[in-house]
Parts: C-alpha cells; sequence; structure tokens
C-alpha cells in the first residue's frame, strides 16, 4: 500500500518533467520537479494511503497548466526559458532586461521557495471556495454510490484502471486494506461451494454449516462494516436455507402432498437455498465494503 501511494507520486512528478520538456532548460526543470514534489509531500502530510494521495494529487490539477505557471511565473521575473531560446531562433540570450528598465537577470536565477498555489488555496475568493466546497461534497456524494448506483463495485471491477482515475480505489487496493474482510467472504463463499459434496458431518454439524460459522464470526469481528451489514451479510445464508426451503419445498409439493413429501423436498432445495443466500450475503458485503471505503 506504501508502494502504491508513492508510486502515484512518482508518476505525477514524471508527467510534470515530461510536459517541461522542451519548455524549461534542464537546470529549470530539475528545479521546478524538486519544488513540486516537495510541495506535494506537504500537502499529502506523511500520509500512506493511495486514495487521499490521489485525492492530493487531483487539487494540484494538470501537469502541463503547472508548467506554463511555471513558465509565465520565470517570465514575469525575467528568466529566460528554453521556449525563449526557441522563439528567438534557438540563440539563448545571457541576460535579460526587466520591464522596469532593472538590472538584467542571468537566466536559471529564477527558483523561488514557494511553489505556486494549488487550485484551491486560500488566495480564492471566498465564494468560490465555498461554491467549489459544494461543488466536491456532491461529488463525492456520487462516488460513494448515493448518486451512481454501485459507483464502488464499478471502481473495484477497474482493478487495472489508472488510480488517479478511480480515487485510488480498485479491487487489490481493497484487498490489501481490508485482509480480514477479505478473508470472511472467502470463507463464506467456501462454505456455499462445499454443500454439493455432502461431506460426512463433524460430529453433529454438517461441513458447510460449520465453514460457514467460521466466516460468521470472521465478520463479526470485521471493523468496516457496520452491524446492520454484519447482520445481513451472515443471516442471509440461513434465511435462503430456511424460509427459502420451505417456500420453494411447499411450492414444489403443493398443499396435499403430506408432511413427508414436504421434508423431502425441503432438503433437496435448501441446499441450493443456502448457496443463493450466501451468494446474495458476500455481495452485500462486498458493495458495503468497497462503499464504505
Amino acid at each position: 500500500m506504501i508502494e502504491r501511494a508513492d508510486q502515484l507520486v512518482l508518476n505525477y512528478v514524471s508527467k510534470a518533467a515530461d510536459a517541461a520538456h522542451g519548455v524549461l532548460r534542464a537546470d529549470q526543470r530539475l528545479d521546478f520537479a524538486k519544488r513540486l514534489r516537495a510541495r506535494i509531500e506537504a500537502e499529502r502530510g506523511g500520509s500512506q494511503n493511495a486514495r487521499d494521495v490521489a485525492k492530493v494529487l487531483a487539487r494540484f490539477g494538470d501537469p502541463a497548466a503547472l508548467v506554463e505557471r511555471e513558465v509565465r511565473r520565470l517570465a514575469e521575473a525575467g528568466v529566460a526559458t528554453k521556449r525563449d531560446a526557441a522563439d528567438f531562433g534557438g540563440v539563448a540570450t545571457s541576460g535579460v532586461s526587466r520591464a522596469d528598465g532593472g538590472p538584467a537577470q542571468t537566466p536559471g536565477t529564477g527558483s523561488t521557495l514557494r511553489f505556486p498555489s494549488v487550485v484551491d488555496d486560500h488566495d480564492e475568493p471566498p465564494g468560490v471556495r465555498a461554491y467549489r466546497r459544494i461543488a466536491q461534497e456532491r461529488l463525492e456524494k456520487q462516488g460513494q454510490g448515493r448518486g451512481l448506483p454501485f459507483a464502488g463495485l464499478r471502481r473495484a471491477a477497474m482493478s487495472s484502471a489508472n488510480p488517479m482515475a478511480t480515487g485510488g480505489r480498485d479491487a487489490r487496493t481493497i484487498v490489501k486494506e481490508h485482509p480480514r474482510e477479505t478473508a470472511a467472504m472467502v470463507i463464506l463463499i467456501v462454505a456455499a461451494l462445499l454443500v454439493p459434496f455432502r461431506l460426512p458431518p463433524l460430529a453433529i454439524f454438517q461441513v458447510p454449516l460449520v465453514v460457514w460459522a467460521a466466516g460468521g464470526a470472521l465478520v463479526l469481528f470485521g471493523e468496516s462494516w457496520s452491524l446492520r451489514d454484519k447482520l445481513l451479510g451472515i443471516g442471509a445464508p440461513l434465511l435462503g436455507y430456511s424460509v427459502g426451503g420451505v417456500l420453494v419445498g411447499g411450492l414444489r409439493v403443493g398443499i396435499e402432498a403430506g408432511l413427508q413429501a414436504f421434508v423431502t423436498q425441503f432438503f433437496d432445495v435448501s441446499g441450493t437455498m443456502f448457496m443463493i443466500g450466501t451468494g446474495l450475503g458476500v455481495v452485500w458485503l462486498a458493495y458495503r465494503l468497497l462503499d464504505v471505503s
């Protein structure tokens, strides 16, 4: 997870350096990349969460736009860039006169200790900041699935997507951040898959029931789900087995078939209904895990 967050920063700085190639001189490009990396680390605040880092980088905006701002800053300071040299037919001047008639400055001396402000810094008008915050909150709500149903599942399916486009969230990231919850869901799936094999019972308990109990215990100890989500996730298999078995078994035998026929049909379909209930419960747990993350 730490490597992934650091890789996001490295990729962003590399894009900015590539955009500066041919625009800034080598020394200016190196200084620009160093200051950009330092500003990102300051905004990042030591966070190793890929999603938080992706949000920080998103606030900086397009790397090419940052390069253009750096060019304008150097031009205002009277410092020549590689683009200026190209504009003069490839001949770089040894000094550039200032617009106010001041002494010329030697190229390469335009470094500053402070990187240009990012798009949401405090120097914006209060009204702009307020409306920007409202818009960002609405977008975050949509990304969490309130405005766009199952948006979390769609983001997780993009396991090979650019993490900048998915908010740093994909299937692999979720698995790394929530190993206990992932193991619980896997165990519940295994319990459902064991139903058709008719394994000998352990003492008086069927093997799928024992495996389901182990998975349910892990679900209860999970920290990423609410109590309601936990009960729905581990209760769905039991509801499928009992309620589903009764309903489907009753429909298959009819009213006048007798108790024995009903019991036979119940045990014939209850295993299948248990598997269906487990699948629904795991899907719900996975969705909620992605949504709250």
